[in-house]
Order: C-alpha cells, then structure tokens, then sequence
C-alpha cells in the first residue's frame, strides 16, 4: 500500500489550501492509501537554520518527527500558497530545518560536480500550489517556488518525479470554481498523483 505525506505549507489550516489538503487526504484514504496529513503551522520548531550546514542546530522533537514521516512515506504532497511569486516562509523554514545533509543528503568527497548522494532516491512528490494571478502567466514565465521546490530540493535530494499543479486565480474565484478544483484534487489524490 502506497504511503502519502501530505504537507500544508499554508500557516493557515482553514485557507483554501487547507480544504485541498483535506480533500487531498480524503479521497486518497477512501482509495486504499495510507496517508497523513501534517499542518506546518501547528508544529513547534525554528524556521532559522542560523549557522548554515557548518553546525546543524539541534532538531526540535516536531522535526525529528517529520524526518521519521518523510523517511515512511513513499509519495511527498506539498501544498502551499504563492506568496511573491515564490512559497511562504513557513515552509522554506521547514525544508531549511529537515532537509539536511546526514538525512537527506551528502555530499560527494572531491566530487567536480555539485550533485550529492541522495537519501531519498525512489519516493516521489506532487507540487499544489494557489495562485492570485492567471495561471497562464506562471505557466508562460514560470514559477520561482515551483522551480525551486521541484529542482532546488526534491530532485536535488533524489525524489523524482515531481508532478505540478497550479491553480488560480483564487481571489475572486466563485463557489462553484473551486469546487472543480477541488473534484481536479479528487482525482489526482485517487492516484497518488
């Protein structure tokens, strides 16, 4: 059976992205997958990785724990808010904090290229993000946080493939929208995609 970590990179549980990740978790559940859902803003932990990879600071016990759920886990759900065209700190305090060398990674001794050993090769991820504006324009000039999210940390620490979804624009957008975004969820969650 198929292990799905759902990620809440939204601080606010009751958002819009709080409803994808429920309905997320729902459907996945209801298709036989074993899955968890976790609300970045419910866990105790400081976003500030203060010294760099030079000295690791010591996990918080809610860290500890996320390592342990990312290690279970055989497919990674993030979703998340674009907030300046990017994801919020929240998250990227998070992916500072507990995608480490050691766990997620190490790095090649006299190696001329910079790819490291990767931890967490064979898990793969799904990338959900809202956004404000047309989702044209991201897709035409892309996105920062969904570059970097997808290249920067996943493919970087060996989970692969990403898949992404973009959806928008949220403000404004009526009842009935964002039910057919959230059927769209249904549906991607039915196959762990």
């Amino acid at each position: 059976m198929k292990k799905i970590l759902i990620i809440l990179g939204h601080p606010d549980k009751n958002s819009f992205n709080g409803a994808i990740a429920r309905h997320y978790k729902k459907a996945a559940k209801k298709s036989g997958y074993n899955v968890e859902l976790v609300y970045l803003g419910e866990l105790k932990f400081d976003p500030i990785l203060y010294k760099g990879y030079k000295k690791i600071q010591k996990l918080e016990p809610d860290l500890v724990k996320m390592q342990q759920k990312i290690d279970w886990a055989d497919h990674l759900v993030f979703i998340f808010p674009t907030w300046w065209y990017s994801y919020p700190a929240l998250l990227k305090g998070f992916i500072d904090r507990t995608i480490l060398p050691g766990f997620a990674f190490k790095y090649k001794e006299n190696s001329l290229l910079p790819l490291p050993k990767r931890y967490l090769k064979g898990k793969t991820a799904r990338l959900i993000t809202t956004v404000d504006g047309l989702v044209l324009f991201y897709k035409l000039f892309g996105h920062s946080g969904l570059k970097s999210l997808k290249y920067g940390v996943l493919f970087f620490i060996g989970v692969w493939p990403v898949k992404t979804l973009i959806l928008g624009p949220i403000k404004n957008s009526t009842k009935n929208k964002r039910q057919k975004w959230l059927n769209k969820i249904n549906k991607l969650a039915k196959q762990a995609l």
